[in-house]
């Protein structure tokens, strides 16, 4: 994908959005993505699967849990502030998120994952331009604030305010929030440090770069393609399962279950997707792989939440055709 659009991007979206209206697509892409059906080793509208403890119910109560939390996190990024007071305050409230969604779930960890990326995807869309901001500048760390490369990446066409907008949410995700209470390592991180990958964290400090170079690009292709919208959705799911080192599945079955969860998603899109009746047959081999085996790929549902948001930023920014309609009922 080219870079041009990197260089030339303004640090502000044009179009200013409602904190309400952002927190209301957090929590739309968050039901989207559980509605989503049928998914390889997902909660959908057919049951379990992979998750003992988990239900279709529960992750639609913890998504409509966390959209007042959305709202405070886009409310609070518009407030006059640094960037480590940003970090700090955008921190505090993402751990408050997180334990008004274990309070309703009952201790279950549905969305960790999506608080994290969609809480700074949030706030980013709701920041003012600020002096020394979205520079590519790194705060606190070192590295570039460019989108990196992702391995079987597509093209799309973006707007500057999507750019400009994760770029932000990288420079933040890098600078480190300095009242983090300690907490023991989370299976995610023993993931990374175990099998050498990046993480939810890593790819929230690259500018979620699964989202902007290959979900939104095989979402809106397909789209393009005349898929139907579930086709589409499921589609660009089994493509972030096949390009993303979850660590959801390598904490689950390790580097071997990773790679047949990626070998079973290349071959449902290499024999047509899942609107084909081919890809239809190897996406239900690969749901049953996932459930004997008790594998989910909860990194990538988490990026196509992320991507479901993105999307319609994409589409309020530009001048693309309407999106189809949610299936989401406020």
């Amino acid at each position: 994908m080219s870079h041009k659009n990197d260089h030339t991007t303004t640090c502000a979206p044009t179009r200013a959005l409602a904190p309400a209206l952002l927190a209301q697509w957090a929590f739309e892409a968050l039901v989207d993505e559980a509605l989503l059906t049928p998914k390889p080793g997902l909660i959908d509208l057919r049951g379990q699967h992979a998750h003992h403890d988990m239900s279709l119910a529960l992750m639609c109560t913890s998504a409509h849990t966390l959209r007042p939390w959305f709202e405070a996190m886009a409310r609070n990024a518009g407030e006059p502030q640094d960037l480590y007071a940003w970090r700090a305050t955008l921190g505090a409230l993402g751990r408050e998120a997180e334990q008004a969604m274990l309070d309703a779930t009952g201790g279950v960890n549905t969305h960790r994952g999506a608080i994290w990326a969609l809480g700074l995807l949030v706030a980013a869309a709701n920041r003012p331009a600020r002096t020394g901001e979205c520079s590519g500048a790194p705060c606190g760390t070192t590295g570039s604030c460019n989108h990196g490369h992702a391995h079987g990446s597509l093209t799309t066409r973006h707007t500057p305010s999507l750019t400009a907008l994760t770029r932000r949410a990288a420079q933040l995700a890098r600078c480190p929030d300095r009242f983090a209470p300690k907490q023991p390592p989370s299976k995610g991180t023993i993931a990374c440090q175990r099998y050498q990958v990046n993480g939810a964290r890593g790819q929230a400090q690259a500018g979620f770069p699964h989202v902007m170079r290959i979900g939104l690009p095989a979402l809106q292709r397909l789209r393009r393609a005349g898929h139907n919208e579930q086709h589409t959705r499921l589609d660009t799911l089994l493509t972030l399962i096949a390009t993303l080192d979850d660590t959801c599945l390598l904490s689950r079955g390790g580097a071997a279950a990773l790679a047949r969860m990626q070998a079973g998603a290349r071959q449902v899109l290499q024999l047509g997707g899942s609107a084909t009746t081919a890809g239809r047959t190897a996406l239900t081999a690969l749901n049953i792989l996932a459930q004997k085996q008790r594998l989910s790929p909860g990194g990538a549902a988490d990026l196509l939440a992320a991507t479901l948001f993105m999307d319609r930023l994409d589409h309020h920014f530009s001048s693309h055709p309407a999106m189809q309609g949610s299936t989401t009922k406020a």
